[in-house]
């Protein structure tokens, strides 16, 4: 399947309340994930043995942890497929130097969140709303609204199919720019669910992904300011 193929998905699935980009996301999961589940079961094994009682502590459905694996998965994806099309249609080294990694970083993210989800025998992706698993008060000052999606997007900074259809219609220097202002806002929204789930899971291995998160897309994030600085842009509104 074309990366093209992956953008498109304008149609709404009949009967169900997701937007139709699900379909490739659940697609686009299993192709990107099958070469790393291996290695994060070994490594996710290994961290469950570390402690006296980790071993007994498997979390189930409802749970912060197979929530945020779920709704990370897809989030990440999303991310995964903007950074491959910018990746391939730019001709800003900088900027394919940035989708490379955002896609790099997150495809092994999502390889490991599928692992931890295949040996806690829960389903790659939750039926019903998103993010249901976020209920409790947030501290650092960060707000339940900043988790609160907005314009038609399913997750907090997620791109609409609108969104999409509008960057692949770009070329040159206005697709390089709307990529970074649709990738930073995806970031925001990214770090804040990271944010959440670390400060309410009690599983070590999940609190480590997050902190890897919250590190490298804030080192992201910085970058990409400076970039659509650079190119005369402003950041999007939060969604």
């Amino acid at each position: 399947m074309s990366k093209e193929a992956d953008l498109e998905s304008d149609v709404e699935e009949p009967g169900g309340d997701r937007p139709a980009w699900s379909r490739w996301v659940i697609i686009g999961g299993a192709m990107l994930a099958v070469l790393l589940i291996g290695a994060a079961i070994g490594v996710f094994a290994t961290r469950l043995t570390d402690g006296d009682d980790s071993a007994a502590a498997t979390p189930g459905a409802g749970s912060v942890e197979v929530g945020f694996a779920q709704d990370m998965s897809t989030h990440h994806l999303q991310a995964v497929t903007m950074a491959n099309w910018a990746r391939d249609h730019t001709t800003d080294p900088e900027v394919k130097q940035l989708a490379f990694d955002i896609e790099s970083t997150q495809t092994e993210q999502v390889g490991r969140m599928k692992g931890w989800l295949m040996l806690w025998d829960q389903p790659e992706q939750a039926t019903g709303a998103y993010m249901t698993w976020m209920t409790e008060p947030m501290g650092h000052g960060m707000q339940m609204a900043t988790l609160s999606p907005g314009g038609g997007a399913p997750m907090p900074g997620m791109a609409t199919d609108a969104e999409l259809a509008k960057l692949r219609s770009l070329s040159g220097r206005a697709m390089d720019v709307y990529f970074l202002q649709l990738m930073l806002r995806h970031h925001e929204g990214g770090t804040a669910m990271a944010q959440y789930a670390q400060e309410h899971s009690s599983l070590p291995a999940v609190k480590a992904l997050c902190q890897s998160i919250l590190t490298s897309q804030g080192a992201e994030m910085d970058q990409m300011k400076l970039m659509l600085q650079a190119r005369g842009a402003q950041p999007l509104p939060a969604s």
